[in-house]
């Protein structure tokens, strides 16, 4: 496979005060690769600067040094317009990416506007059922309601079909499944899954559930204090950690023998 994002050097410094400055290194000389049609995990605990990464990836946060190509061409060269085509994100918080005031239709029927097609009416429509068909939504279900008519899960799958009307090249997903119960998860991850598999989109996939990360990724990169400590493929990775920071994060992870063994130590007290 080749690199659809290649990221070199990278990094982000954020300042503060007025009469007396201070600096915060949030992103330290960060450099990877991202393969078409892979799924890419970037983990690491709150403020490790994943969030950032994907901020500035999405344009959204200016990068203090380093280069960022997408398609072989520095990404700071697309339009905007060309650019939000080929990249696009989900977010973390279904309920809050989406105008409660509108009906969820207009969210979709915008996502035309990136596609630079002229379509008609009934060609929209046939598109927008295709592309909730594909996320496991009945279209006669969920069109023409309003956002709080749906559930969580539902609004994230949604937000999916969103991104399938817009065909980009990659998706960030952040945190997308934290907000949403547990029965729900697992459907989104293996929708993932099946969109990599099916429509060759490259995923990164933005968390700091080790457990997901293992089961969806490729790839999993481990950041820590802005640092990429630990890099590769996912299984190797997680299996058989070389950094002291990786092997703490797993170490962290909840273990059922652990609570086995308690209660074991426990019923011989007694």
């Amino acid at each position: 496979m080749s690199e659809i994002i290649e990221v070199n050097n990278l990094y982000k410094t954020y300042s503060s005060g007025i009469f007396v400055r201070s600096f915060t290194e949030a992103v330290k000389d960060v450099s990877f690769k991202l393969k078409k049609g892979s799924v890419v995990s970037l983990v690491g605990e709150s403020g490790s600067g994943k969030t950032t990464i994907a901020k500035i990836l999405l344009k959204l946060e200016k990068r203090t040094g380093g280069s960022i190509k997408l398609d072989g061409m520095e990404i700071n060269e697309y339009g905007k317009k060309d650019y939000y085509r080929k990249v696009q994100v989900i977010f973390q918080d279904p309920y809050s990416a989406i105008n409660y005031f509108y009906k969820i239709d207009r969210v979709l029927d915008k996502a035309f506007a990136l596609r630079g097609e002229k379509l008609t009416e009934e060609e929209k429509e046939a598109k927008i059922r295709e592309a909730l068909e594909k996320v496991k939504i009945d279209p006669d279900e969920v069109l023409g309601r309003y956002p709080h008519q749906l559930s969580g899960g539902q609004l994230q799958r949604f937000l999916i079909a969103r991104v399938l009307l817009i065909k980009p090249e990659i998706v960030i997903c952040d945190e997308i499944t934290s907000m949403i119960d547990a029965s729900s998860r697992a459907g989104i991850l293996n929708l993932l899954l099946e969109l990599r598999d099916k429509e060759g989109l490259t995923v990164m996939f933005i968390t700091h559930d080790l457990g997901q990360a293992q089961y969806i990724s490729d790839e999993i990169m481990v950041l820590k204090d802005g640092d990429l400590v630990e890099a590769g493929d996912v299984q190797k990775v997680l299996i058989n950690p070389q950094h002291e920071y990786t092997k703490f994060l797993l170490s962290c992870v909840p273990s059922l023998y652990a609570k086995w063994d308690l209660e074991e130590d426990i019923i011989e007290e007694s």
